[in-house]
């Protein structure tokens, strides 16, 4: 059983901590302190059901059905690709409402900048959230095949083997969300955040064009 629940826990984190979609959403709530443990949630969350649908045999189903994934695939493009392009606008443009990380607003009438001068919607990062989760294929390839193929080796044991997966999903992302809210207080500057989201453009926009091109 322990055997199980390391191994699992070993390769969800190998597969876990390369830069991607995820991690650079989570990183940003973070470092806004916006909503930052929500978005931790419902990655790990989706994570761990992804992982069980994986042990549970729905990899062979999708590869019955193909063109689910490329639906996928076409939809995580113009996704990412928009999200992607939105964060290059703030880069470039910077909005000035993020340039103090966690702070309370002005008062009205002080004439200062600090401060964020709105606190986006929790609806709109839940969404945004799980569109990033859900319509990404890299992470079914990650979770439903490959550590769905792996777990199915593991026999009775499986499940332990999920569940080390899973619990490697919660440690990253929390540990992300939390992280990242220390690191906000060095970089609330306008120079910081847009270097920020410059990273969150290339990164989203690559992402978006190796989805769709050729393997």
């Amino acid at each position: 059983m322990l055997t199980s629940v390391i191994a699992g826990f070993g390769l969800g984190l190998s597969l876990i901590v390369a830069i991607g979609a995820q991690n650079m959403f989570v990183l940003r709530q973070g470092m806004r302190r916006e909503h930052a443990l929500l978005v931790a949630t419902i990655c790990a969350l989706s994570d761990a059901a992804l992982i069980v649908l994986g042990v549970s045999g729905l990899g062979a189903v999708l590869q019955a059905v193909p063109w689910l994934i490329d639906a996928v695939r076409w939809a995580g493009f113009a996704f990412l690709l928009c999200y992607g392009l939105l964060a290059a606008r703030r880069a470039w443009r910077p909005t000035g409402q993020s340039l103090r990380v966690g702070t309370s607003p002005e008062p009205a009438g002080s004439g200062g900048t600090t401060g964020l001068a709105t606190r986006t919607r929790a609806l709109p990062i839940v969404l945004t959230c799980l569109a990033l989760t859900w319509l990404n294929p890299h992470v079914y390839l990650d979770t439903v095949f490959l550590l769905g193929s792996i777990a199915s080796t593991h026999g009775d044991q499986r499940w332990w083997f999920a569940a080390g997966a899973a619990a490697a999903s919660v440690v990253w992302f929390f540990a992300l969300a939390l992280g990242a809210r220390r690191l906000g207080r060095w970089l609330g500057t306008p120079r910081a955040w847009r270097v920020l989201d410059g990273s969150i453009a290339v990164v989203m926009i690559a992402i978006a064009i190796s989805l769709v091109l050729p393997h």
